[in-house]
């Protein structure tokens, strides 16, 4: 039956081996009989700007999804907000399109949102500032002037900061904001929902206006991989 997958939130690096093999695995053995994969943000721990494509790790996770692509299975790809440098060198390696966080897709006859999801987490007041700094064009070309050494430092001194931000927040508050699930939902006219961020893979379902919402929340890969399928009978989650 034709499907779509999606997955996000994978944090590759060349010090985790086993997710990176479980990640090429996916694409040669899974992947490959989907129509489309989707992959919607934070598929690298760390990507500090496109001129690191020479480097072999990132070369070789580029060139699998090339080879995803070329095998004729449609590859989109979502910045998230480990990933929100890669551009246009990286999607021309890979194959894939960029797309906008939000997306709205027809999914086999349903309409359906994608994002990343960090932009759901609005009671982290503290991110969110952080995230429009991110995002900012001369915040980036500020950051990619430099060499990629200093980047990749840079990078990690703000990865370091993050975690002790992370430990000093209630649970719930990285979590999505309900009342800004519930605002996009009514935004995009009720649409099923589809991201990732939260690393609390779930089904939900919320009711708006009287509108029932399916909302799926797709697992990160940091212990165990996993995908969302998604067909015209609807959607599940599969580890690997």
């Amino acid at each position: 039956m034709p499907h779509t997958l999606f997955i996000s939130d994978l944090h590759l690096s060349p010090e985790r081996p086993h997710i990176n093999e479980t990640f090429f695995r996916f694409l040669r053995d899974t992947a490959q009989r989907a129509d489309t994969l989707h992959v919607l943000g934070d598929l690298f721990e760390n990507w500090v700007g496109d001129d690191d494509l020479a480097d072999p790790f990132n070369a070789s996770i580029a060139d699998a999804l090339r080879e995803l692509s070329r095998s004729g299975v449609a590859l989109t790809f979502m910045k998230g907000n480990r990933d929100v440098l890669a551009g246009d060198a990286f999607a021309a390696r890979c194959g894939a399109a960029l797309i906008d966080d939000p997306t709205l897709v027809d999914l086999y006859g349903t309409r359906t949102l994608l994002m990343h999801g960090d932009t759901l987490c609005t009671d982290d007041v503290e991110y969110q500032k952080f995230r429009v700094t991110a995002r900012n064009p001369a915040f980036q070309q500020r950051f990619l002037s430099q060499p990629i050494a200093e980047r990749k430092k840079q990078m990690l001194d703000m990865r370091m900061k993050s975690e002790q931000h992370k430990q000093g927040q209630a649970a719930e508050i990285m979590d999505v904001a309900p009342a800004t699930v519930e605002k996009v939902l009514r935004e995009f006219d009720y649409p099923r929902l589809i991201h990732g961020h939260t690393h609390r893979p779930a089904r939900h379902v919320h009711t708006v206006d009287a509108h029932r919402c399916e909302r799926w929340v797709l697992n990160d890969w940091y212990q165990r991989g996993g995908f969302l399928r998604c067909n015209a009978a609807g959607c599940k989650a599969e580890l690997l």
